[in-house]
């Protein structure tokens, strides 16, 4: 039995009881391969649409990236706007643009609607460690006011530090329609309200092999499911055996979050009064916030191929110190590390395998609005309107260079070329 990795999340995690073990032929509309916020999100808006819905998680609901992750809802994609205008043209950037701000916002529904327990507090900023940095979010602001984002705030060195304790930073820009949560809650809450519509979920129930054909055959260890449709969503925990061509177009990525001991009511909030989250500009970049039960959760760097580094408090806490050195001696309660997929163009991959086959995947970081944004636009395909998941769909989706083996080393050398330029401030 895979259970979930022991973190501050699996430990305040809400009561849940775990959900059967597929050991028998099912049938369904639509099967869906994992259980993370990519396979929740699809299973939750098919089921409100009347669809018989099987969703097979390999371990348990929240096991991957949907449970580990910063808790951060972040707007738009790994690449911002403006790049998808230069890259993509503007007929591409408006229709994706338009969707920019909507999977924070469907999570905020999905909250209200569920009444989902998973400490949801609005707001967040993105932070500069020098000018050229502070110049980009200027720009930021205006592009994403462009693309309709009313709620944006700039921060000066002086009011940023009014919302942040710490020394570091030049300026910031906050986001009111961004926000941070309890990520395993939600998705333990999403799995609920699935379930309370009527959809079935299998845990432990690993897929090893999909059959294509009118209906799939999904097969697990000790069952299968025949579908009408299926959704692969198993995103950076898919693995390479299921759909070797997914394989080939992405790479995990691990990064490592530590959370301290509960704070004094009164520190964690001198911290970030407000409660918002926060995040640097870094090419690699560093991310905390203060936990509904006042914890500093701080997280940051990138471990390439998912290795699992030896020490994470020798590689994070220096940073969480440097940010806030006030905090010298905090005890660390909780640390652990999680995969995300990252893609060569840093967009999204959206598509099919085949007419009733079809995978999204490789979210490079900006996972938690946009699985929640894919969920509504596969709901809409299968519903008969493509035009919006056809959007990311027509993006080229390119192999890393030189397969698996030198994937790693060529992207760790970019990685390597960027912390410089995040140091040098060019």
């Amino acid at each position: 039995m895979t259970e979930h990795v022991n973190s501050y999340y699996a430990a305040s995690a809400n009561p849940h009881a775990p959900y059967p073990q597929l050991t028998e032929s099912v049938q369904c509309d639509v099967c869906i391969v994992g259980g993370g916020y990519t396979g929740l999100s699809s299973a939750l808006h098919l089921v409100e649409a009347g669809y018989d819905v099987v969703l097979l998680e390999s371990a348990r609901i929240g096991f991957g990236a949907s449970g580990r992750n910063g808790g951060q809802l972040v707007n738009s994609y790994s690449r911002d706007i403006d790049v998808i205008e230069q890259r993509y043209g503007m007929d591409t950037a408006k229709m994706l643009g338009s969707m920019m701000f909507e999977g924070a916002e469907i999570i905020r529904q999905r909250i209200k609607r569920y009444a989902i327990d998973c400490d949801y507090k609005p707001g967040g900023i993105f932070v500069a460690l020098n000018n050229k940095q502070y110049h980009t979010l200027i720009e930021q602001k205006a592009h994403w006011e462009r693309y309709g984002n009313t709620q944006l705030e700039l921060l000066d060195s002086d009011r940023v530090r009014e919302e942040i304790a710490s020394d570091r930073y030049v300026g910031g820009l906050l986001d009111h329609s961004g926000g941070h949560i309890h990520p395993l809650n939600l998705a333990l809450g999403e799995a609920e309200a699935i379930r309370m519509q009527g959809g079935r979920i299998f845990e432990q129930s690993p897929v090893v092999k999909i059959k294509h054909g009118t209906p799939a055959t999904v097969i697990t260890e000790k069952g299968q499911v025949q579908a009408k449709y299926v959704i692969v969503a198993g995103n950076a925990y898919l693995g390479n055996k299921v759909e070797p061509e997914l394989a080939r177009r992405s790479m995990p990525c691990g990064t490592q979050i530590v959370t301290t001991e509960p704070l004094q009511a009164d520190v964690a909030a001198s911290l970030i009064p407000k409660d918002y989250c926060v995040e640097d500009c870094n090419y690699l970049l560093d991310y905390y916030r203060v936990t509904g039960d006042n914890r500093l959760l701080y997280g940051g760097g990138v471990v390439y191929g998912a290795r699992d580094p030896d020490d994470i408090d020798n590689l994070i806490v220096p940073k969480l110190l440097k940010t806030f050195p006030q905090l010298k001696g905090v005890k660390i309660d909780y640390r652990w590390t999680g995969n995300f997929l990252l893609t060569l163009s840093r967009m999204p991959q959206f598509g099919r395998l085949e007419n009733n086959i079809y995978y999204m995947q490789g979210y490079s970081g900006h996972g938690v609005t946009c699985t929640h944004l894919a969920g509504k636009l596969i709901s809409e395909v299968l519903r008969g309107d493509a035009e919006r998941f056809d959007a990311f769909a027509k993006l080229p989706h390119l192999p890393f260079f030189g397969g698996r083996n030198l994937q790693i080393p060529f992207t760790a050398i970019g990685a390597a070329y960027y912390t410089i330029r995040d140091r040098l401030g060019v």
